[in-house]
């Protein structure tokens, strides 16, 4: 039988299920584009670094497997955010480009945030491809105006 602890103090109620519910689906729902940004986010950066992003390539810096790596791209294919040519390397369309250009926006102003509350360059940049894909567009401006506040 589970031991009943006291209820915890606080300052306000529990929020009820619907409400509460909310951030749970707002969290599942970043998760699940993380994976896709993060492989657009890094065949742009292969692209732009001027090499061609190839299969192997992407495998070896996201560490995942090229099967792996074969069945996401086939994913953003359908998406109709990559395009991929025969003996070449994988190309992004330009709405995998408006995806590429968003997430890196969003990446530059957390890992500036980070930064300016003081966060070392290397924790920040780790922390910043976490962040970038779960934080909202309103709290993305608040960290602008905190930044352009302060400096």
């Amino acid at each position: 039988m589970p031991i009943r602890r006291p209820p915890i103090a606080r300052d306000e109620p529990l929020l009820d299920a619907e409400t509460h519910s909310e951030g749970f689906r707002h969290t599942r729902e970043a998760t699940r584009g993380a994976l896709v940004e993060d492989y657009v986010e890094l065949i742009a950066d292969l692209i732009d670094d001027g090499n061609e992003a190839r299969q192997v390539d992407i495998a070896a810096r996201l560490g995942v497997s090229q099967p792996t790596v074969a069945k996401m791209l086939a994913r953003l294919c359908e998406d109709g955010l990559v395009s991929r040519r025969p003996y070449r390397g994988v190309f992004l369309t330009d709405a995998g480009n408006r995806i590429a250009q968003d997430i890196r926006a969003r990446h530059k102003t957390v890992e500036a945030f980070l930064r300016w509350l003081g966060v070392s360059a290397e924790t920040a940049r780790i922390d910043a491809e976490g962040i970038e894909h779960h934080v909202s567009a309103e709290t993305l401006e608040a960290f602008r105006r905190a930044m352009r506040h302060d400096g």
